[in-house]
């Protein structure tokens, strides 16, 4: 495909928004899939990045029945740095369908769980609404409408005391099951979700372990797909059962990628375990599993600060260990806040169509970002792909080259920083993230 082409019609943009998860899946100019999202609040300090994810997107979606509408939301699990800014997403955004875990509602009967935060509350109230909502269209005989749907993926031994727990089969998904349907248009050929996890055996796990997972495929018309793994913030040995049970079931081609999100922000707690004396010890079985399932030209992405010279211990991810690891057995290991431009990074930018699965880069993604977003809206083929590339360049763009200053200095230097400029203030969260300690 030659650049006067433009964009192919589909494929994945991981948003450059420091450590946190906001990935957008275009399958077609109508069907546009979020999966996760960390929009940062503007703290005091002006030297903090405001990236405005919701803003942006509402520019490039589509607009249906006057608004802009997206088609699923998918939470894949509740913490701060995957689903900051949906309270102002909803209020902007017809979203037709929201994927939902179990967790949420297990640690809104336990008094010992961690705190959710605020747009974690407003994801379950929205989804116990939409559950309401479903359950009256059922009770009537008929389906829920647009902005009424809600899925639940996964299994939990308590759902009994749960709101979802009326719900029916076809509201529901466990691991083991595709989903070809998104907010009620069905898309088979073009597009696929796989659910790996999460597990009923972790239903009562760390929130991290009870993350959504799956395989996302996008297909041309031309027959030529991309698989891409979503792993959320799963550690080591969830991870090993993804693999294992697919394995053992003779499900591979769910396992195969084109291109890998690493697995919480490029933690080390993939791919290391402490040891009795406390010293890291290589897991060599996970890297082997990702290696033997890549395919040809498989690239890892890591949606996360800069990569740090060293690794500090007691930091939370990204660690350097990590994506040196990464770099062994993938073709091409990237950082979302160091792509292209580290002062003001641009977006990664997957794309499937006749020419392959791959990054998309040089001046196509810059084309994208020079047109007017308006005009990247029309209806004409590939042009909802390149609204949303558009958009997210234009959030690397916000971001001052205060941002990534803290991949300089060591120590304390570099916490604080990144403490400032990753969580939106200066102060750090009031409950610790991550596996880093």
């Amino acid at each position: 495909m030659s650049e006067s082409e433009g964009l192919p019609a589909r494929g994945v943009v991981f948003w450059p928004v420091g450590t946190g998860d906001s990935t957008t899946v275009v399958v077609d100019d109508l069907l546009v899939m979020q999966v996760d999202i960390h929009d940062m609040a503007k703290a005091d300090d002006e030297q903090t990045p405001e990236v405005a994810v919701v803003d942006r997107l509402v520019e490039a979606l589509p607009v249906v029945e006057g608004k802009p509408y997206l088609a699923t939301f998918v939470l894949t699990h509740a913490d701060k740095d995957h689903c900051l800014g949906f309270a102002d997403l909803l209020e902007k955004v017809n979203i037709g369908e929201l994927w939902s875990t179990p967790r949420l509602w297990r640690e809104y009967n336990d008094p010992d769980a961690p705190e959710l935060c605020s747009d974690a509350v407003a994801f379950r109230e929205e989804s116990e609404r939409r559950i309401a909502a479903t359950m009256d269209a059922v009770n009537a005989g008929t389906v829920p409408a647009s902005g009424d749907r809600i899925r639940v993926v996964g299994y939990d031994d308590e759902h009994s005391s749960h709101a979802y727990s009326e719900l029916p089969d076809e509201y529901l998904a466990w691991p083991g099951r595709s989903l070809t349907v998104l907010d009620g248009h069905e898309r088979a050929g073009e597009f696929e979700a796989f659910i790996h996890a999460p597990f009923k055996d972790d239903a009562a796990a760390a929130r991290n372990e009870t993350s959504l997972s799956m395989q996302v495929k996008l297909t041309d018309e031309t027959g030529v797909d991309g698989k891409v793994l979503l792993f959320g913030d799963l550690a080591h040995d969830t991870i090993m059962k993804v693999f294992d049970y697919s394995e053992y079931y003779n499900r591979e081609q769910y396992l195969a990628w084109d291109l890998l999100l690493a697995p919480h922000h490029c933690s080390k707690r993939v791919m290391y375990k402490r040891d009795a004396d406390g010293d890291e010890q290589l897991q060599m079985d996970v890297l082997n599993a990702f290696e033997r399932n890549a395919r040809p030209g498989g690239t890892v992405v890591c949606s996360s600060a800069v990569f740090p010279n060293v690794d500090v211990d007691g930091l939370n991810p990204p660690h350097r260990m990590a994506a040196d690891r990464y770099a062994e057995i993938a073709d091409e290991v990237i950082c979302t806040m160091s792509w292209v431009d580290e002062g003001a990074p641009s977006p990664v930018v997957f794309g499937v169509d006749a020419a392959g699965a791959r990054i998309i880069r040089g001046d196509l993604v810059k084309s994208a970002a020079s047109e007017a977003v308006i005009e990247l809206a029309a209806s004409a083929v590939g042009r909802r792909f390149a609204a949303v590339t558009a958009a997210a360049v234009a959030v690397g763009n916000e971001i001052p080259r205060s941002a990534a200053a803290f991949t300089t200095g060591v120590g304390h230097e570099r916490v604080d920083a990144a403490v400032t400029a990753d969580r939106g203030g200066s102060s750090a969260p009031e409950t610790p993230v991550g596996f880093g300690r």
